[in-house]
């Protein structure tokens, strides 16, 4: 199982939240590519970055920042927030993104998602974030109405092969993963699926690996010091 630490951007600034509350944002380290490059050193192939402010308004002040740690690391990097648009597609590419994730435009418009995969194959995931069971967008601002599993049996019927699921309730809040619904995901579709939220301890990476994900994405874990990353890679198996 692959592990994903995280970055979550807002203002060009490493930040976490508590369930997606941007009230409840705060700041967790001074420099995205130092972050990044610790990351590296303790064993990561891969990194997930979230523009926070592409997620909630559209517009993604955060490009350069990941410009900058796709060239100072070379570590893959899977991106969400904000990309909504095939010419938000085509920046996030040039900037050294490897895996491009649509959120709330796969909701809105999935002929979006089919142009994407069209030309990006499997580099294009849709990240689903949910609570209750129902898909949130703009930011995890907005309820969708939608049931989490069926839009995902519609993302893998438009050709995506990844799919990354967060369960709200869990993100930031180092109570453990949603494993429930992992599970519920893992037998609904064939895709690759990421877990996102609660990885709090090592136990929680074991979990998730003998569930047979695709991959793990810890964030505040790291920044609260409750896992080891080098660790948790040791633990999860090869990175590739």
């Amino acid at each position: 199982m692959i592990i994903e630490p995280a970055i979550d951007l807002k203002d060009k600034m490493c930040v976490r939240l508590k369930k997606g509350d941007f009230d409840t944002v705060h700041k967790v380290a001074e420099d995205p590519v130092a972050t990044a490059l610790a990351f590296r050193d303790a064993g990561a192939k891969w990194i997930h970055m979230v523009d926070l402010d592409g997620a909630r308004s559209g517009v993604r002040v955060n490009g350069p920042v990941v410009a900058s740690v796709a060239r100072a690391t070379g570590l893959q990097i899977e991106l969400g927030g904000g990309l909504r648009t095939m010419e938000d597609l085509r920046a996030a590419d040039e900037s050294g993104v490897t895996r491009l994730c649509i959120g709330s435009a796969a909701v809105s418009d999935p002929g979006f998602v089919r142009k994407a995969v069209a030309v990006y194959g499997e580099r294009i995931a849709v990240g689903i974030d949910a609570l209750d069971g129902t898909v949130r967008v703009s930011g995890w601002e907005k309820d969708s109405g939608l049931d989490c599993i069926a839009f995902a049996r519609q993302m893998e019927e438009t050709g995506v092969r990844t799919i990354v699921f967060t369960d709200i309730s869990t993100d930031g809040m180092l109570s453990g993963p949603s494993c429930a619904w992992l599970e519920k995901l893992q037998k609904a579709v064939s895709c690759r699926i990421v877990a996102s939220g609660g990885v709090a301890v090592l136990d929680d990476i074991r979990r998730l690996r003998d569930l047979g994900l695709y991959a793990a994405i810890i964030g505040k874990a790291y920044y609260a010091g409750t896992i080891d990353l080098a660790e948790a890679i040791r633990e999860a198996g090869a990175q590739c």
